[in-house]
Protein backbone atom coordinates (compact mmCIF):
# COMPACT_ATOMS: atom_id res chain seq x y z
CA UNK A 1 0.00 0.00 0.00
CA UNK A 2 1.50 3.58 -0.68
CA UNK A 3 0.83 6.61 0.65
CA UNK A 4 0.69 10.16 -1.53
CA UNK A 5 1.93 12.85 0.89
CA UNK A 6 0.99 16.37 -0.07
CA UNK A 7 2.51 19.61 1.76
CA UNK A 8 0.42 21.94 2.96
CA UNK A 9 0.04 24.80 0.58
CA UNK A 10 2.02 28.08 1.51
CA UNK A 11 -1.00 30.14 1.49
CA UNK A 12 -2.77 27.60 4.27
CA UNK A 13 1.00 27.84 6.66
CA UNK A 14 1.50 31.55 5.68
CA UNK A 15 -1.84 33.28 4.45
CA UNK A 16 -1.63 35.93 2.77
CA UNK A 17 -2.71 39.57 4.71
CA UNK A 18 -5.58 41.20 4.22
CA UNK A 19 -5.55 44.21 2.41
CA UNK A 20 -6.13 47.36 4.12
CA UNK A 21 -8.93 48.70 2.56
CA UNK A 22 -10.84 45.62 3.71
CA UNK A 23 -9.99 46.41 7.68
CA UNK A 24 -12.86 48.34 9.24
CA UNK A 25 -10.54 50.23 11.99
CA UNK A 26 -13.38 51.10 14.45
CA UNK A 27 -13.66 47.35 14.89
CA UNK A 28 -10.19 47.09 16.18
CA UNK A 29 -10.95 49.68 18.88
CA UNK A 30 -12.53 48.26 22.42
CA UNK A 31 -15.70 49.78 23.42
CA UNK A 32 -14.18 51.86 26.34
CA UNK A 33 -12.22 54.11 23.96
CA UNK A 34 -14.76 54.69 21.70
CA UNK A 35 -16.96 56.01 24.55
CA UNK A 36 -14.21 57.78 25.79
CA UNK A 37 -14.66 59.38 22.35
CA UNK A 38 -17.81 59.94 22.31
CA UNK A 39 -17.75 61.74 25.89
CA UNK A 40 -15.50 63.92 24.38
CA UNK A 41 -18.03 64.60 21.47
CA UNK A 42 -20.79 65.25 24.06
CA UNK A 43 -23.53 67.45 22.20
CA UNK A 44 -26.77 65.04 21.89
CA UNK A 45 -27.26 65.69 18.38
CA UNK A 46 -23.87 65.18 17.25
CA UNK A 47 -24.19 61.60 19.85
CA UNK A 48 -27.50 61.43 17.54
CA UNK A 49 -25.66 60.93 13.98
CA UNK A 50 -23.30 58.65 15.49
CA UNK A 51 -26.08 56.47 16.45
CA UNK A 52 -26.93 56.32 12.36
CA UNK A 53 -22.87 55.04 11.89
CA UNK A 54 -23.78 51.66 12.89
CA UNK A 55 -25.33 49.32 15.30
CA UNK A 56 -22.00 49.37 17.30
CA UNK A 57 -21.95 52.83 17.77
CA UNK A 58 -26.40 52.99 18.57
CA UNK A 59 -25.28 50.22 21.31
CA UNK A 60 -22.68 52.19 22.70
CA UNK A 61 -24.36 55.87 22.55
CA UNK A 62 -26.74 55.37 25.61
CA UNK A 63 -23.85 54.34 28.13
CA UNK A 64 -21.84 58.05 27.71
CA UNK A 65 -21.41 59.58 30.34
CA UNK A 66 -20.83 63.31 29.54
CA UNK A 67 -23.78 65.22 27.53
CA UNK A 68 -24.47 68.33 26.20
CA UNK A 69 -27.90 69.72 25.38
CA UNK A 70 -27.40 72.75 23.85
CA UNK A 71 -30.37 74.84 22.50
CA UNK A 72 -30.20 77.00 19.52
CA UNK A 73 -33.26 78.49 18.46
CA UNK A 74 -36.67 79.35 19.63
CA UNK A 75 -39.80 78.10 17.86
CA UNK A 76 -43.65 79.15 17.93
CA UNK A 77 -45.84 76.92 20.09
CA UNK A 78 -48.94 77.92 17.88
CA UNK A 79 -48.80 80.45 15.02
CA UNK A 80 -51.75 82.17 16.38
CA UNK A 81 -50.61 83.09 19.44
CA UNK A 82 -46.61 83.40 19.02
CA UNK A 83 -45.94 85.93 21.61
CA UNK A 84 -47.22 84.25 24.16
CA UNK A 85 -46.74 80.64 23.65
CA UNK A 86 -43.01 80.19 22.18
CA UNK A 87 -40.88 77.18 22.58
CA UNK A 88 -36.88 76.29 22.64
CA UNK A 89 -36.30 73.47 20.13
CA UNK A 90 -33.41 72.09 19.02
CA UNK A 91 -33.99 70.97 15.40
CA UNK A 92 -32.06 69.09 12.70
CA UNK A 93 -34.86 67.68 10.29
CA UNK A 94 -32.49 67.24 7.67
CA UNK A 95 -31.53 63.96 9.39
CA UNK A 96 -34.17 63.63 10.99
CA UNK A 97 -35.85 60.67 8.11
CA UNK A 98 -33.09 58.61 8.12
CA UNK A 99 -33.43 57.69 11.99
CA UNK A 100 -37.15 57.67 12.58
CA UNK A 101 -37.19 54.85 13.04
CA UNK A 102 -34.65 53.84 16.08
CA UNK A 103 -34.91 54.73 19.46
CA UNK A 104 -32.54 57.72 19.25
CA UNK A 105 -34.75 59.66 16.46
CA UNK A 106 -35.42 62.05 19.59
CA UNK A 107 -32.05 63.37 19.69
CA UNK A 108 -32.91 64.64 16.51
CA UNK A 109 -35.83 66.94 17.22
CA UNK A 110 -36.05 68.43 21.06
CA UNK A 111 -38.34 70.67 21.95
CA UNK A 112 -38.01 73.18 25.40
CA UNK A 113 -41.31 73.86 26.27
CA UNK A 114 -42.36 77.82 26.81
CA UNK A 115 -39.67 80.25 26.85
CA UNK A 116 -39.99 82.57 29.73
CA UNK A 117 -42.77 85.84 30.52
CA UNK A 118 -40.98 88.49 32.67
CA UNK A 119 -40.05 86.46 36.41
CA UNK A 120 -41.93 83.17 34.68
CA UNK A 121 -38.82 82.16 33.67
CA UNK A 122 -38.63 78.87 31.26
CA UNK A 123 -42.41 78.02 31.43
CA UNK A 124 -42.42 74.37 31.57
CA UNK A 125 -38.72 74.18 30.24
CA UNK A 126 -37.78 70.43 31.25
CA UNK A 127 -41.04 69.59 32.40
CA UNK A 128 -42.88 66.16 31.04
CA UNK A 129 -45.02 66.30 28.14
CA UNK A 130 -48.70 67.74 28.65
CA UNK A 131 -51.46 64.92 30.01
CA UNK A 132 -54.22 66.22 27.05
CA UNK A 133 -51.82 64.19 24.70
CA UNK A 134 -52.29 60.90 23.48
CA UNK A 135 -48.62 61.41 21.67
CA UNK A 136 -45.17 61.26 23.51
CA UNK A 137 -44.32 63.60 20.30
CA UNK A 138 -45.30 66.71 19.36
CA UNK A 139 -46.02 68.01 15.86
CA UNK A 140 -45.65 71.51 14.59
CA UNK A 141 -46.94 72.85 10.95
CA UNK A 142 -43.72 71.81 9.16
CA UNK A 143 -44.18 68.35 9.96
CA UNK A 144 -41.25 67.95 12.50
CA UNK A 145 -41.65 65.80 15.44
CA UNK A 146 -40.43 67.49 18.69
CA UNK A 147 -38.93 65.47 21.83
CA UNK A 148 -39.12 67.45 25.62
CA UNK A 149 -35.50 67.14 26.71
CA UNK A 150 -37.23 64.27 29.72
CA UNK A 151 -37.94 62.15 26.65
CA UNK A 152 -34.77 62.52 25.15
CA UNK A 153 -32.58 62.06 27.91
CA UNK A 154 -34.25 58.70 29.49
CA UNK A 155 -32.65 57.09 26.51
CA UNK A 156 -28.96 57.47 28.48
CA UNK A 157 -28.16 55.16 31.27
CA UNK A 158 -24.73 56.48 32.61
CA UNK A 159 -25.13 60.03 32.52
CA UNK A 160 -22.05 61.58 34.88
CA UNK A 161 -22.18 64.96 34.23
CA UNK A 162 -25.07 66.66 32.27
CA UNK A 163 -24.84 70.06 30.40
CA UNK A 164 -27.64 72.00 29.06
CA UNK A 165 -27.48 75.98 27.85
CA UNK A 166 -30.64 77.82 26.69
CA UNK A 167 -30.48 80.29 23.68
CA UNK A 168 -30.70 83.44 26.14
CA UNK A 169 -30.64 84.18 29.61
CA UNK A 170 -33.85 85.29 31.08
CA UNK A 171 -33.15 89.01 32.20
CA UNK A 172 -34.08 91.36 29.72
CA UNK A 173 -31.55 93.38 30.69
CA UNK A 174 -30.73 96.76 28.31
CA UNK A 175 -27.17 97.18 26.24
CA UNK A 176 -24.17 98.04 27.87
CA UNK A 177 -25.46 97.16 31.66
CA UNK A 178 -23.39 94.15 32.65
CA UNK A 179 -25.26 91.41 34.66
CA UNK A 180 -24.03 87.74 35.79
CA UNK A 181 -25.55 85.28 38.23
CA UNK A 182 -24.05 82.14 39.52
CA UNK A 183 -25.84 79.62 41.62
CA UNK A 184 -25.67 75.98 43.48
CA UNK A 185 -28.57 74.34 44.49
CA UNK A 186 -29.20 71.28 46.35
CA UNK A 187 -32.86 70.84 48.06
CA UNK A 188 -32.82 74.66 47.94
CA UNK A 189 -30.84 77.45 47.38
CA UNK A 190 -27.26 76.94 48.77
CA UNK A 191 -25.48 79.89 47.58
CA UNK A 192 -25.56 82.47 44.78
CA UNK A 193 -23.31 85.30 43.45
CA UNK A 194 -24.23 88.50 41.18
CA UNK A 195 -22.12 90.46 39.42
CA UNK A 196 -23.62 93.51 37.78
CA UNK A 197 -22.24 97.19 36.51
CA UNK A 198 -24.42 99.67 35.03
CA UNK A 199 -21.82 100.42 31.73
CA UNK A 200 -18.34 98.49 30.80
CA UNK A 201 -16.15 100.28 28.85
CA UNK A 202 -12.63 100.67 27.97
CA UNK A 203 -10.01 102.47 30.27
CA UNK A 204 -9.97 105.26 27.28
CA UNK A 205 -13.18 105.93 27.18
CA UNK A 206 -13.35 107.31 31.04
CA UNK A 207 -11.84 109.48 33.59
CA UNK A 208 -9.99 108.90 36.55
CA UNK A 209 -12.14 109.41 39.92
CA UNK A 210 -11.50 110.34 43.02
CA UNK A 211 -10.64 107.43 45.60
CA UNK A 212 -13.60 107.15 47.69
CA UNK A 213 -11.93 104.66 50.47
CA UNK A 214 -14.47 102.21 49.90
CA UNK A 215 -17.63 104.06 50.87
CA UNK A 216 -20.99 104.15 48.84
CA UNK A 217 -21.52 107.09 48.29
CA UNK A 218 -24.82 109.23 49.10
CA UNK A 219 -25.88 109.49 45.29
CA UNK A 220 -26.33 105.98 45.51
CA UNK A 221 -29.11 105.79 47.73
CA UNK A 222 -30.88 109.08 46.16
CA UNK A 223 -31.09 108.31 42.57
CA UNK A 224 -31.97 105.09 42.62
CA UNK A 225 -28.32 102.64 42.23
CA UNK A 226 -29.40 100.82 45.34
CA UNK A 227 -33.17 100.02 43.99
CA UNK A 228 -31.54 98.74 40.60
CA UNK A 229 -29.64 96.70 42.66
CA UNK A 230 -31.95 95.03 44.76
CA UNK A 231 -34.26 94.32 41.15
CA UNK A 232 -31.06 92.32 39.86
CA UNK A 233 -30.74 90.39 43.01
CA UNK A 234 -34.76 89.22 43.41
CA UNK A 235 -34.12 88.84 39.48
CA UNK A 236 -31.43 86.18 39.62
CA UNK A 237 -32.78 84.76 42.47
CA UNK A 238 -35.87 84.25 40.41
CA UNK A 239 -34.43 83.10 37.07
CA UNK A 240 -32.00 80.35 39.24
CA UNK A 241 -34.83 78.83 41.69
CA UNK A 242 -37.23 78.64 38.12
CA UNK A 243 -33.83 76.69 36.42
CA UNK A 244 -33.97 74.58 39.81
CA UNK A 245 -37.42 73.61 39.61
CA UNK A 246 -37.65 72.62 35.96
CA UNK A 247 -34.68 70.12 36.16
CA UNK A 248 -36.39 67.89 38.97
CA UNK A 249 -38.04 65.03 36.97
CA UNK A 250 -34.27 64.87 34.98
CA UNK A 251 -32.57 64.75 38.53
CA UNK A 252 -34.94 62.14 39.56
CA UNK A 253 -34.57 59.82 36.62
CA UNK A 254 -31.00 60.50 36.21
CA UNK A 255 -29.59 58.62 39.34
CA UNK A 256 -25.89 58.47 38.17
CA UNK A 257 -25.42 62.14 37.86
CA UNK A 258 -22.40 63.46 39.50
CA UNK A 259 -22.59 67.02 38.25
CA UNK A 260 -25.36 68.93 36.62
CA UNK A 261 -25.27 72.53 34.94
CA UNK A 262 -27.69 74.83 33.43
CA UNK A 263 -26.35 77.79 31.45
CA UNK A 264 -27.18 80.09 28.82
CA UNK A 265 -25.39 81.46 25.56
CA UNK A 266 -25.34 84.88 26.57
CA UNK A 267 -23.21 84.27 29.75
CA UNK A 268 -26.00 85.60 32.27
CA UNK A 269 -26.72 82.73 34.19
CA UNK A 270 -24.97 79.53 35.57
CA UNK A 271 -26.93 77.15 38.21
CA UNK A 272 -24.88 74.14 39.05
CA UNK A 273 -25.47 71.40 41.30
CA UNK A 274 -22.65 68.54 42.22
CA UNK A 275 -22.83 65.33 43.31
CA UNK A 276 -23.99 65.84 47.23
CA UNK A 277 -26.67 68.33 46.12
CA UNK A 278 -28.25 66.12 43.75
CA UNK A 279 -28.60 63.48 46.23
CA UNK A 280 -29.87 65.83 48.78
CA UNK A 281 -32.63 67.00 45.85
CA UNK A 282 -33.32 63.32 45.49
CA UNK A 283 -34.09 62.41 49.75
CA UNK A 284 -35.50 65.77 50.40
CA UNK A 285 -38.52 67.13 48.41
CA UNK A 286 -38.12 70.52 47.03
CA UNK A 287 -39.98 73.42 48.57
CA UNK A 288 -42.22 74.90 45.69
CA UNK A 289 -43.55 78.73 45.51
CA UNK A 290 -47.22 78.73 45.69
CA UNK A 291 -46.89 82.36 42.76
CA UNK A 292 -45.28 80.38 40.05
CA UNK A 293 -43.20 77.32 38.69
CA UNK A 294 -40.38 77.75 40.81
CA UNK A 295 -38.30 76.30 43.82
CA UNK A 296 -39.26 79.15 47.30
CA UNK A 297 -36.22 81.35 47.65
CA UNK A 298 -35.60 80.60 51.68
CA UNK A 299 -34.96 83.79 53.92
CA UNK A 300 -31.32 85.29 52.80
CA UNK A 301 -28.44 86.72 54.26
CA UNK A 302 -26.59 88.96 51.80
CA UNK A 303 -23.21 91.09 51.66
CA UNK A 304 -23.13 93.77 48.52
CA UNK A 305 -20.05 95.61 48.01
CA UNK A 306 -20.41 98.43 45.45
CA UNK A 307 -17.68 100.64 43.58
CA UNK A 308 -18.63 103.76 41.62
CA UNK A 309 -15.71 102.49 39.12
CA UNK A 310 -13.71 99.75 38.89
CA UNK A 311 -10.56 99.72 36.65
CA UNK A 312 -9.49 96.16 35.83
CA UNK A 313 -5.88 95.09 34.93
CA UNK A 314 -7.09 94.32 31.06
CA UNK A 315 -7.94 97.94 30.78
CA UNK A 316 -12.05 97.42 30.99
CA UNK A 317 -14.07 99.86 32.59
CA UNK A 318 -16.68 98.91 35.35
CA UNK A 319 -18.96 101.79 36.39
CA UNK A 320 -21.43 100.78 39.40
CA UNK A 321 -19.65 97.71 40.00
CA UNK A 322 -21.34 95.90 42.48
CA UNK A 323 -21.23 92.19 43.95
CA UNK A 324 -23.79 90.65 45.77
CA UNK A 325 -22.86 87.04 47.37
CA UNK A 326 -25.96 85.07 48.73
CA UNK A 327 -26.60 82.43 51.46
CA UNK A 328 -29.55 80.92 53.62
CA UNK A 329 -29.80 82.53 56.99
CA UNK A 330 -30.12 79.26 58.32
CA UNK A 331 -26.52 78.34 56.50
CA UNK A 332 -23.80 77.78 58.51
CA UNK A 333 -21.05 78.85 55.91
CA UNK A 334 -19.88 82.18 56.11
CA UNK A 335 -21.26 84.70 53.31
CA UNK A 336 -18.06 86.78 53.06
CA UNK A 337 -15.76 83.06 51.95
CA UNK A 338 -13.69 84.47 49.51
CA UNK A 339 -12.92 81.03 48.27
CA UNK A 340 -16.20 80.76 46.48
CA UNK A 341 -16.61 84.43 45.57
CA UNK A 342 -13.72 85.16 43.94
CA UNK A 343 -13.64 81.61 41.61
CA UNK A 344 -17.43 82.21 40.58
CA UNK A 345 -17.01 84.20 37.36
CA UNK A 346 -14.69 83.95 34.30
CA UNK A 347 -12.40 86.28 33.42
CA UNK A 348 -11.97 89.41 33.86
CA UNK A 349 -14.73 89.29 36.20
CA UNK A 350 -13.60 87.28 38.17
CA UNK A 351 -10.78 89.73 38.96
CA UNK A 352 -13.29 92.39 39.36
CA UNK A 353 -14.86 90.37 42.06
CA UNK A 354 -11.48 89.85 43.77
CA UNK A 355 -11.06 93.26 43.76
CA UNK A 356 -14.62 94.30 45.38
CA UNK A 357 -14.39 91.85 48.02
CA UNK A 358 -11.58 94.03 49.24
CA UNK A 359 -13.60 97.24 49.77
CA UNK A 360 -16.40 97.65 52.85
CA UNK A 361 -18.92 95.16 53.25
CA UNK A 362 -22.40 96.25 53.34
CA UNK A 363 -25.43 93.78 55.10
CA UNK A 364 -28.41 92.98 53.95
CA UNK A 365 -31.17 90.40 54.57
CA UNK A 366 -34.23 89.44 52.54
CA UNK A 367 -37.11 87.34 53.41
CA UNK A 368 -38.50 84.15 52.02
CA UNK A 369 -40.51 84.81 48.88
Amino acid sequence: MSYLLRSDPVSRIHPEPQPLDDIDHFDLLPDSLLLLIFDKVADVKDLGRCCLVSRRFHSLVPFVENVLVRVDCVISDDDSNADDDRRFSLNTASISDAAAGGSFSALFRLVFAPIFKPFQALGQFLGPKRSSSSLEDEIDQSGVTHHSPTQVLKNFAEIRFLRIELPTGELGIEDGILLKWRADFGSTLDNCMILGASSVTSDLESPLLDDDNGNIPESFYTNGGLKLRVVWTISSLIAASARHYLLQPIITEHKTLDRLVLSDADGQGVLSMNREQLEELRVTPLSASSASKRTLVPALNMRLWYAPQLDLPDGTVLKGATLVAIRPSESTKEVCDASWLSDAFEEPFGTAARMLIKRRTYCLEMNSF
